[in-house]
């Protein structure tokens, strides 16, 4: 027998067929590796600013067909290059201005979480019903990425590439969670449907269970958002407000639009300038309020006697309150405020931005950092302070949500506005520093997200672009240009109800954290028993 094997081996050695087929091997061997990471990129090219949101299905069925009955340290690393081929592209913007350094390591951190995804998603794929284990698995891991490091980074999370998708109601029914676990549940539901009809064919015969479980991985998550429809709706229940948004502009993008603050100033009261000169002369009606974006003030109207004038002059012109964007200094502290400024009282109340950006509003680990690269450190000079309360203002008849920026990622923040009252949401923004990026029409898809979600009209004031204005519905009736002086005026509604997402809150999260550990537990568990079993 062991000459008969030695002369085999050798003769494939000597036939030149043999290399050939060895190489395909060899090859096919990183057909998985090279699946998981073009998945990745799919699942990319089905976010904004492209409306392909139905590619998101695809890429989790590839997904899934890649994790299915590996090992969950093959899990780990296929997930890990799913995740870069998602995550690198989608947040190539954060390298825009401060080089790929910052960009790579972000990418390389996140993507840790989406490896462990992997992981837990190839250990889950033997039980029965794997498809919806493996989904709640998905949306475990975006629970954790908004949370840590450094309070999270919810940016990718599956919802927000369905705005102009058909699950889109489901937001309203239980957030982004529920939206997210809707998409992937497809995805990976339909690579079972195609497992099963394929092994149907071959074998003749097909477990009823396992099919029935396969279908309805599908077919529940598209009747479930046909369904949530009767959620949305942009009808007013509380009148109808007149919004301005102010689009300013900046001198030049990038980062070196903050070395030219009274030119950003200058141009929003010159803009708010021209609104009011339209609307006295009846060109344009008069707006019960205006909305300046963020950093709309990055010179303190409190200790430079000359843009408080700059900025009062402004809301004297247009006679209604202004809700202006400032960076302030008070008590020793810096803060990004939302300032809101009556035309006979000056500035009466603010808000204080709560989740600000690391990295970007505060250097965590700032020694270290300091240590590797004094120039990192130089670019945020002094950390921003962490407001503790939410900010509705009330603008005439109107009560107004604020949520600055980056806080429109994430679901608390957003949810406190509407639970304190806010009948219209306003997310005002600077972008100026990521240039022409996809990363603006990224949170735009957000805040289209936000408004389904709420049943709130949604204002997105951005002090470069896009500007937009968005009904409850999720659509976008109104928007400006990029790095243009505009200005949009617009009657929208007022709501005061609350979706049953609003009023769950955190519950569909935690749920379905809750149904992934189940799936954890009783796989892990399950595969102890048989090694035991096997011991015997």
């Amino acid at each position: 027998m062991t000459v008969t094997a030695t002369s085999v081996d050798e003769s494939d050695q000597l036939q030149p067929q043999g290399a050939p087929a060895s190489r395909a091997a060899r090859l096919v061997r990183f057909v998985p590796a090279l699946a998981a990471a073009l998945s990745g990129v799919l699942l990319y090219v089905s976010f904004p600013p492209r409306t392909l949101w139905w590619l998101a299905v695809p890429a989790f069925a590839v997904f899934g067909w890649v994790l299915r009955g590996r090992t969950w340290k093959a899990g780990l690393g296929l997930g890990y290059l799913f995740g870069l081929g998602f995550l690198l592209p989608l947040l190539v913007w954060t390298g825009v201005e401060v080089g790929p350094v910052p960009w790579l390591a972000l990418v390389a951190i996140e993507a840790i979480f989406v490896a462990l995804v992997g992981a837990g998603v190839a250990v889950v794929s033997k039980l029965p019903a794997w498809p919806v284990w493996a989904a709640a698995v998905w949306m475990a891991g975006e629970a954790a990425r908004a949370r840590v490091p450094f309070n999270g980074f919810p940016w990718g999370k599956i919802a927000f590439g369905q705005a102009d998708g058909v699950f889109l109601p489901l937001a309203a029914l239980g957030g982004t969670p529920v939206l997210g676990f809707a998409v992937v549940l497809c995805g990976f539901g339909l690579y079972e449907v195609v497992r099963l009809a394929l092994d149907a064919r071959r074998t003749r015969a097909v477990q009823r269970s396992a099919a029935a479980v396969a279908l309805l991985s599908v077919a529940v998550p598209v009747v479930g958002a046909v369904a949530s429809r009767s959620l949305v709706s942009d009808k007013a229940e509380d009148g109808y407000a007149t919004v301005a948004l102010i689009q300013g502009n900046v001198p030049r993008s990038g980062l070196e639009f903050n070395a030219q603050r009274r030119a950003v100033l200058d141009n929003h009261a010159r803009e708010t300038m021209r609104l009011a000169a339209e609307v006295k002369a009846g060109k344009t009606p008069k707006p019960d309020f205006v909305l300046w974006p963020e950093n709309s003030s990055d010179v303190d109207p409190f200790a430079n006697a000359d843009a408080y004038a700059v900025i009062d002059s402004a809301a004297k012109a247009i006679g209604v309150p202004i809700s202006v964007g400032g960076v302030v200094e008070r008590g020793g502290k810096l803060w990004n405020e939302q300032l809101l400024w009556d035309p006979k009282k000056g500035p009466t109340d603010s808000y204080d931005k709560r989740q600000i950006q690391p990295f970007g509003e505060y250097l965590p680990l700032r020694s270290l950092i300091g240590a590797i690269n004094s120039n990192w450190t130089s670019m945020v000079r002094q950390d921003f302070s962490r407001g503790t309360k939410p900010g509705v203002f009330t603008m005439g008849h109107a009560k107004v949500g604020l949520v600055t920026c980056y806080e429109a990622a994430f679901d608390w923040a957003v949810r406190s506005e509407v639970t304190d009252g806010a009948q219209l949401i306003s997310v005002p923004s600077n972008n100026a520093t990521f240039d022409r990026s996809e990363m603006t029409y990224q949170q735009l898809a957000m805040s289209r997200v936000r408004a389904v979600e709420h049943s709130r009209t949604v204002t997105v004031p951005v002090t470069s672009g896009v500007s937009a204005v968005i009904m409850p519905d999720g659509k976008i009736t109104q928007k400006t240009g990029m790095f243009v002086h505009a200005h949009l005026v617009q009657k929208v509604p007022l709501r005061s109800s609350q979706t049953p997402a609003t009023r769950v809150g955190i519950l569909p999260e935690i749920a379905l954290v809750l149904v992934a550990a189940g799936g954890l537990g009783w796989a892990i568990g399950a595969g102890l028993r048989g090694r035991r079993a096997r011991n015997v």
